[in-house]
């Protein structure tokens, strides 16, 4: 076993998570510049996508992790689904006997990563994509189809990290470490979910919904659905719907039985928020004004 991975069992991960969050949130000129410089200068970030280009813009450590990208930046694809972020593609596939692949033909459970039986058979036959955003990415998750949101649960779980070394040595992480799942309807395709993945010193997870969802880090599963909610809370393919303080994983579950994948969409290659998941064309413009009702998972 590697020393990260006896790191990852060992230490207090959401104790260093904690005081993590709390340098990541400081507001002290001293302490945020020098982290954000520092932080640029180790990952060779190019700011020159930003929507504010220069390091002193940003007020803190979390002000320049969550920045936005300049209008335009990530076109979305003429595809019926597009990558909710920018990061490493880690794995995709089919989802067949409730199982997914996590890395290293490892399987771990869709009822465990959702925390729902009865949501989870809904992807039976279906396939799956899982994104990894290293900490040089660009951290806001932009949902990969049209969708009318149903639903979202908080599923507490450790905090590994998910560098794709570590998902590899340690079994089912991805269905063991704590995570926001959110589903949606679409009119053609059906209900699908995009699960985005804590992961260690990630501060929290936020949705544009909600605001943070995360802290206070609670014991219990938590549940919120908005299915009846009025006016329907829809959503453009490619518009934001949350981000991350601090690099994670996204993972999407589409129910279509009979999907290809776009020739780009490779495990290991770097892709971009927007660029096309499957080969085909999107079932016309997917804006908020095609999400339609949709009742919840029976």
């Amino acid at each position: 076993m590697s020393l990260s991975l006896i790191f990852q069992r060992l230490a207090p991960m959401h104790l260093l998570t904690r005081g993590a969050g709390r340098l990541a949130q400081s507001r002290q000129p001293v302490i945020a510049q020098a982290l954000i410089r520092a932080f640029i200068y180790r990952h060779g970030i190019d700011l020159r996508e930003a929507a504010r280009p220069s390091p002193a813009d940003y007020l803190s450590f979390n002000d320049f992790f969550t920045r936005h990208l300049r209008p335009g930046m990530r076109p979305i694809a003429n595809a019926s689904w597009v990558s909710p972020a920018d990061g490493i593609v880690s794995q995709l596939g089919a989802i067949h006997g409730g199982q997914l692949i996590q890395a290293k033909q490892q399987a771990y459970s869709v009822s465990e990563l959702l925390g729902d039986p009865v949501l989870a058979r809904r992807f039976e036959g279906g396939h799956f994509t899982t994104v990894y955003l290293s900490p040089r990415d660009y951290h806001r998750v932009h949902l990969p189809c049209a969708g009318r949101l149903l639903g979202m649960r908080h599923v507490p779980g450790t905090l590994f990290s998910v560098r794709p070394e570590i998902v590899a040595g340690i079994d089912g992480l991805l269905a063991r470490n704590e995570r926001l799942v959110c589903w949606f309807a679409h009119p053609q395709h059906g209900i699908y979910a995009v699960v985005l993945v804590g992961a260690a010193i990630v501060g929290s997870i936020a949705t544009v919904w909600h605001g943070l969802v995360t802290p206070p880090r609670r014991a219990i599963i938590q549940a919120w659905h908005y299915a009846d909610e009025t006016p329907a809370p829809c959503f453009a393919q490619g518009e934001e719907i949350g981000h991350f303080q601090l690099g994670s994983t996204v993972i999407t579950l589409m129910p279509q039985k009979s999907l290809a994948f776009h020739p780009d969409w490779q495990v290991g290659r770097q892709v971009r928020q927007g660029q096309a998941i499957t080969a085909d064309a999107a079932p016309g413009k997917q804006a908020p004004a095609r999400c339609h009702h949709a009742a919840e998972p029976q």
